[in-house]
């Protein structure tokens, strides 16, 4: 049976739908080796830029602030909503409804008003703003986001091979640790990066929650944007982008080899 071939008109507003997502990054990428300092036009190439931003000690203070947040709100929000998950898609208990209502509302409210709260609930608790705040705000975002991935994961999931190891002897916790948790390690794979990636771009909660001397690399891109977007800028977006698409592509290979192994 031969496969069908796509319309023409779907080809083409394919094209459209992907140049009109990547060409500004694109143009982005080009002008990062742009010779004018003011970025207004194309004048020549130059690696200068990027020379000038790893030279930067306040960029570079930025991104490794950027990445400790994103690295400890990534592993805390994974396996809380990983537990959340497996609690929601096979219990029920008093407060279900609720619990399982309340998820979504860190998704679908507004940032600003979520940075709000945080910012009211660090000072009635008499917490100090700085990283400790950002990643306790990026962790209770992010919980719901994996939750989310997970239980997507789980609704596919066969529970008679969980109860195929008890049977031959396993307990629970090896139940879990053998069975289980590689049968859905794709989802909770998924539900990682895409904590990790929300925690890296994350800007409006992190604006209400950082403290002096917590600057991270979206709040620095934006306190240079605000005067000019100088290649610089460029530059640093660019090799921002470029290391989420590494991410991306690190996760999509693992989810691959993981399911060819099942």
């Amino acid at each position: 049976m031969s496969e069908k071939k796509a319309a023409p008109w779907l080809r083409i507003y394919a094209v459209l739908a992907y140049a009109y997502i990547y060409l500004p990054i694109l143009i982005l990428i080009v002008f990062s080796f742009n010779s004018q300092k003011l970025n207004v036009r194309w004048e020549g190439f130059t690696l200068r830029w990027y020379g000038e931003l790893l030279r930067d000690q306040e960029v570079l203070l930025a991104a490794r602030n950027s990445i400790v947040v994103a690295v400890v709100s990534t592993l805390v929000a994974t396996v809380i909503g990983t537990m959340a998950a497996l609690a929601l898609q096979r219990y029920r208990f008093p407060g279900y409804t609720l619990a399982e209502s309340t998820l979504y509302i860190p998704v679908i409210i507004p940032e600003v008003v979520m940075g709000i709260a945080l910012l009211a609930f660090f000072a009635q608790a008499g917490f100090q703003l700085g990283l400790g705040t950002i990643s306790l705000a990026h962790i209770a975002f992010n919980i719901p986001f994996v939750t989310l991935v997970v239980r997507a994961r789980l609704h596919g999931f066969d529970k008679a091979i969980e109860e195929a190891a008890m049977d031959l002897g396993a307990n629970e916790i090896t139940t879990f640790r053998r069975v289980t948790l590689p049968t859905i390690l794709p989802g909770v794979m998924a539900g990682a990066l895409l904590a990790f990636t929300l925690s890296l771009d994350d800007y409006v909660i992190t604006y209400f929650t950082a403290g002096p001397g917590s600057t991270t690399l979206p709040l620095r891109v934006f306190s240079m944007v605000r005067f000019a977007v100088t290649p610089e800028v460029n530059a640093l977006s660019t090799l921002w982008v470029l290391t989420i698409f590494i991410l991306l592509g690190i996760g999509q290979l693992a989810q691959r080899r993981q399911a060819r192994t099942f």
